[in-house]
């Protein structure tokens, strides 16, 4: 089990290579209040000064400290230069750059955390990597982070506290992490920062294991026998007491080794009864054993882990495609492909499908039979038309002679007027669906050729054709569109099948009408008398609006009474129209103006007007329903034979036709700069993962698990 340690040393390397952290190795995370003692720790299990020290902040970065245990008898080999039982240092971001001198290694600390972080005492979460190989360590990963504190100091930010906070919960929130929490042993433990985060984290205690520090400087006449029992507060991993060097021992240059035989002396003159369980190397020792014990829980996670992140950077790599090798075969394979995603997905078969809402040749039957069919449906085929306006139109067609029929060329104005009202939303229709046919390109793009992600310059190419192409096709088909509304109002067709069976019935509706009003008459009225002998009867005009339909003398004449003579005609005029000027330079000038008369609000039609009214309403409500139907199914049928259908059979070649072509293969196969970094950053990170699935098979088959 002891070999545990060096393979997670192992898998860090191999992460460090890509710079990824989407692993969470088993480590410790050593944390505390500032000056509480943690550098002094961690250079008491290496056994050398190789930490920045002094006073306020000093840890500004975090610190991933590999203890990597060498036996004396090993030779370190840099460019075949080494002696036997050395110690050296290795940081990361140097390479290969060897440190033995242990001064040089803490000036770099301090250097590359300045470099970082400024000289500003601010604090940067990007850690620094140092590997220190000893034959005096034990196998251990500790991560020294920047001590808790409240107030700012210098320059520090004003939220230094909440920085400091978030980068030690970063850490310690890893499940796989031990929780080093190390507490001055002056101070009270009910007040420990260090105990307080890891509770927060980690409330059962399962992976936190406390460390009291400065034992030698407690007040004289207290000691911490309780706090060292667990009797004040109980850790589960337990409580470890330590003696540091002083700052007047780090001044006097008193080495590591000497502290700790001087450590041993104190606890076995204070504490002899906890002597052999504190202490410097008892708490290596302890660190040594809990990392295996996790690491061992944590390794069958962590495999799994590692096999499904490999199995999606392997996708991920195969999505961003190879390097091209023969461009024109590329080419043409990219745009076959879009050709075939395009058609597809106007047919409904693309392997990508919407669920959040209709796309393609879905949304496209929705226009036709949803949008466009309720569009015309709710087009009243008398809309726009009042009983005055047929009116009009029925006496203007007469001409200055009274009719006694009503006039065909007012039913074929009136239609013709109403029809063309059916054109707008014809159109409206067109261009919905050469939007839909332009936002397939972008479903094509996103989802169905990722590959076109990769050339940006063939990306703007393709769309730019496929948009020129169903430009072009619009003003066709909107052309055709238009002809068929024209086709409509060219030729009214009273002999139209459903138009004849409609005015047959209405003539018999009539019919049955007028015999219905001849049962009412009196039987002993005769059809010349119930028609009247009046003037009415003689001009061939229907009665004034103040007689009825049997003869019945009208009231006196007045303003009222003269609506059916010259207040009827000139009602006709559009509202705010007079008559003839009168003025002095008229020839009327002294002569009565009969159009000079008060023209009534509304006025109520005669029977006869009502009834032609209601005839010429019926025609055109009858046409019109026939020529709706004929639209409601001619238009989608041009707009899939003059635009969709032609795009989809002709968008291939186009596509090969404006694009396959020698002078510009490179430009369009040219990759962006982004696609490449995240091709080399994927297969950097899949060649990472398959060497750490390499190093834990190892373990299995040497039975270390």
């Amino acid at each position: 089990m002891e070999a545990l340690i060096p393979v997670i040393n192992k898998l860090q390397d191999v992460f460090n290579t890509v710079g990824a952290d989407i692993i969470q190795l088993p480590q410790i995370a050593v944390v505390g209040t500032q000056s509480s003692g943690k550098s002094s720790v961690l250079e008491s299990l290496v056994g050398r000064d190789l930490l920045p020290r002094g006073t306020g902040i000093v840890t500004r970065r975090p610190l991933i400290l590999q203890l990597v245990h060498v036996d004396p008898g090993d030779v370190r080999k840099n460019d075949d230069i080494g002696r036997e039982g050395e110690e050296w240092g290795k940081f990361l971001h140097t390479k290969n750059k060897i440190y033995t001198d242990f001064d040089e290694i803490r000036q770099e600390i301090e250097d590359e955390t300045e470099r970082i972080s400024g000289n500003n005492k601010g604090i940067s979460d990007e850690p620094i990597h140092l590997k220190i190989f000893s034959p005096h360590v034990v196998n251990l990963t500790l991560v020294d982070l920047p001590g808790i504190t409240k107030v700012p100091v210098g320059d520090q930010p004003k939220d230094i506290e909440i920085q400091i906070r978030d980068l030690i919960l970063k850490h310690i929130s890893n499940p796989n992490c031990i929780i080093l929490a190390v507490t001055a042993a002056n101070t009270d433990m009910a007040t420990s920062e260090a105990l307080k985060v890891a509770r927060e984290v980690d409330s059962d205690g399962r992976r936190t294991l406390a460390v009291v520090t400065k034992l030698d400087l407690m007040d004289a006449g207290t000691d911490a026998m309780d706090v060292l029992m667990g009797r004040v507060i109980p850790v589960k991993l337990g409580l470890i007491g330590v003696v540091n060097r002083s700052q007047l021992d780090i001044n006097n240059k008193k080495s590591v080794a000497d502290a700790i035989r001087d450590e041993h002396a104190f606890l076995q003159k204070k504490y002899p009864s906890l002597a052999n369980r504190n202490g410097t190397k008892y708490l290596a020792r302890t660190l040594n054993r809990l990392l295996m014990h996790h690491i061992r829980d944590c390794l069958p996670e962590l495999k799994t882990r590692i096999n499904v992140l490999a199995a999606q950077y392997q996708s991920l790599l195969g999505s961003y495609g190879e390097p091209v090798e023969d461009q024109s075969a590329t080419l043409l394979q990219l745009i076959t492909k879009f050709a075939t995603e395009y058609c597809n997905t106007i047919e409904g078969t693309a392997k990508y499908i919407e669920t959040a809402e209709l796309c393609g040749g879905a949304r496209i039957c929705y226009i036709f039979h949803e949008t466009f069919g309720r569009t015309l449906e709710c087009v009243d085929p008398l809309g726009g038309l009042s009983t005055i306006d047929i009116l009009t139109a029925i006496r203007n067609a007469t001409g200055p002679r009274p009719s006694l029929f009503v006039p065909e060329v007012s039913f074929e104005l009136l239609v013709k007027k109403q029809v063309k009202r059916l054109e707008e939303p014809s159109l409206r229709c067109v261009e919905l669906v050469h939007e839909e046919m332009q936002r397939i390109i972008q479903h094509c793009s996103n989802y169905s050729t990722q590959e076109l992600q990769r050339f940006p310059k063939l990306h703007e190419a393709i769309v730019e054709v496929v948009t020129s192409l169903l430009r072009k096709r619009l003003p066709i088909t909107n052309e055709m569109v238009h002809n068929l509304v024209a086709i409509e109002l060219a030729y009214i067709n009273t002999k139209h099948p459903d138009f004849a069976d409609a005015c047959g019935v209405m003539n018999n509706n009539i019919e049955e009408q007028r015999r219905n009003r001849m049962r009412e008459l009196p039987a002993a009225v005769t059809r010349d008398k119930s028609l009247g002998k009046g003037p009415a009867a003689v001009s061939g005009e229907p009665p004034a609006s103040g007689a009825d339909a049997t003869g019945a003398k009208a009231p006196a004449a007045g303003p009222q009474g003269d609506a059916d003579s010259t207040g009827a005609w000139r009602g006709m005029l559009k509202k705010g129209e007079d008559g003839p000027a009168s003025g002095p330079g008229s020839p009327l000038k002294g002569a009565v103006n009969l159009l000079d008369v008060p023209v009534p609000v509304a006025r109520k039609l005669s029977s006869r007007e009502q009834r032609d009214c209601e005839v010429i309403e019926r025609l055109i409500k009858s046409y019109f329903l026939i020529v709706r139907k004929n639209i409601q199914d001619s238009v989608p049928k041009a707009v899939m034979h003059f635009l969709v259908n032609h795009v989809k059979d002709s968008l291939q070649s186009e596509l090969v036709g404006q694009l396959y072509k020698s002078g510009l293969l490179n430009e369009l196969l040219t990759e962006s700069e982004d696609m490449a970094q995240r091709r080399k950053e994927a297969a950097d990170m899949l060649q990472a993962l398959q060497k750490a699935s390499q190093v834990i098979a190892e373990i299995r088959e040497t039975h270390l698990w």
